[in-house]
């Protein structure tokens, strides 16, 4: 029995290598599109989750306060996000909620309270919490600094920045 020379099927061969080759790469290009699309899709559900706790959350204090008329009512914590720092320490969604969602639970003391009288307590509250750590998503940590504390509308807004967090050489 003799065995076709190979040169015959060079060309085709040839052509199913690139076809092969081609399915690769355009497998590769569809998956990384699928994934972009599917983190944003991420960060954009992190962002409504985020908007529908904090909605839920100042319902549930407006009907609990609604009857007075000069207490802080709900705390809104905003992250100043740092442009001119390097990209590495860029926080993604999830990390911010969560920084939030903690910052948030500390000041809740001050729910209920006076907004005339909010002044006595609110020097002390940034002392205490002036880089606080923070662990978030199981082994990160960050530190916390308060730059701002405005009551508007029975609001506490609290501006703050978050920096990741260099263990110091002992």
């Amino acid at each position: 029995m003799r065995v076709p020379p190979f040169e015959r099927f060079a060309r085709f061969t040839q052509a199913v290598a690139f076809v092969v080759l081609g399915g690769i790469l355009g497998a590769m290009a569809y998956h990384a599109v699928f994934f972009m699309n599917f983190d944003a899709l991420r960060e954009t559900n992190t962002e409504l989750e985020d908007k529908l706790s904090d909605y839920e959350d100042r319902l549930e204090k407006l009907n609990q306060f609604k009857d007075q008329h000069t207490v802080v009512k709900s705390v809104q914590p905003i992250l100043l996000d740092r442009k001119e720092e390097e990209p590495a320490a860029a926080l993604d969604e999830q990390t911010k909620l969560e920084l939030k969602t903690k910052l948030k639970k500390d000041l809740s003391v001050f729910l209920g309270t006076s907004i005339y009288k909010i002044n006595t307590n609110a020097e002390l509250a940034r002392l205490l919490l002036n880089d606080k750590i923070y662990l978030v998503g199981g082994n990160k940590e960050f530190t916390v600094q308060i730059h701002t504390m405005l009551v508007v509308d029975n609001v506490l807004q609290v501006w703050f920045t978050a920096k990741p967090y260099a263990r110091p050489i002992k």
